[in-house]
């Protein structure tokens, strides 16, 4: 699902979970009553909201309980449930995101500056992981291709660099080297420009959540879980693929795009069926992650079997 607001209306207040679970009386009333975020409303009071379903008849949303208390971010722990209690205390103000490589505005930006000019969007994604297990979450964020266009890359950047915070007294897990530190994630400038691609800052209409990566992840709805990347603390434009922490720390595992392919297995297991959370019952994997027809064309040409 995709909901937009035109450019000129400032924020304002953004649609309650209550009415996002009950997905029929968000279609016919979808109007916004809930707290604001980032600052400010996210749509004027009594607005209606409008936006189309590309979700099927089955796509119920995963309860808010579920998306926060299920979670790989492995700064915080290597267990499902280890982010929701090492996170509760992470600090993410004040916070900044330096802007570095080829682009024509470097720079060390504060978070609330950097997001006040944005047009925030909501949004749905399904999000699925490469343990067969996969979540339908309403994301709140704005488009990245808005902040790359406030830097402007030059020429040469063909790539965008996305590292998470390193900070071993608030992140336990990153005093044991289970992962190469700092987490790095990183996708080519066409896929960092899709407008399926957003940095997200909340879900269920609530600030994003510590557990789930606060206060800006990233989030590519049609690769993998991992490509992920939380608490963002840098982005760097690129000429050169970048090295990325899973695609070092397993090479035959992970490769760099991670685009969700049901033909290519990984080397444990087989990825042509997921289950949801709150299912018995695996469901086929859908190529793209169901999101075929937008992103597909992006890899014309492109062997997915040898760049998985």
């Amino acid at each position: 699902m995709l909901i937009r607001r035109p450019p000129d209306i400032p924020p304002s207040e953004i649609t309650p979970e209550s009415v996002y679970l009950d997905r029929r009386r968000f279609i016919v009333a979808a109007t916004a009553v809930a707290a604001g975020l980032l600052g400010g409303p996210l749509i004027d009071q009594g607005s209606t909201i409008q936006g189309s379903i590309n979700r099927g008849p089955d796509d119920e949303l995963t309860p808010y309980d579920d998306v926060t208390t299920y979670n790989n971010y492995y700064e915080f722990g290597t267990d499902k449930a280890d982010p929701s209690r090492n996170a509760t205390a992470f600090r993410t103000r004040p916070w900044t995101v330096e802007v570095a490589g080829e682009v024509a505005k470097p720079a060390r930006y504060d978070l609330d500056d950097l997001l006040r000019p944005v047009n925030v969007e909501e949004r749905v994604y399904r999000m699925r992981c490469v343990e067969a297990w996969s979540m339908v979450i309403p994301w709140m964020g704005f488009p990245l291709r808005t902040l790359i266009d406030r830097v402007q890359p030059t020429s040469r950047a063909r790539y965008i660099e996305l590292t998470t915070l390193v900070d071993r007294e608030q992140m336990p897990g990153q005093r044991r080297d289970v992962l190469p530190w700092p987490y790095v994630e990183g996708l080519r400038m066409d896929e960092a420009r899709h407008p399926l691609t957003i940095l997200a800052t909340g879900l269920y209409g609530k600030p994003l959540p510590n557990q789930n990566g606060a206060p800006l992840r990233l989030v590519a709805p049609w690769k993998y879980g991992f490509k992920g990347c939380k608490a963002i603390v840098r982005i760097r434009f690129t000429e050169r693929q970048p090295m990325t922490t899973w695609n070092v720390a397993a090479p035959d595992e992970y490769g760099f795009y991670a685009n969700v392919n049901p033909e290519v297995d990984h080397p444990r297991w087989s990825q042509a069926r997921e289950r949801r959370i709150g299912e018995f019952r695996r469901r086929p994997t859908l190529p793209f992650n169901g999101y075929a027809d937008q992103v597909a064309s992006l890899y014309a040409g492109l062997d997915l079997r040898r760049n998985f």
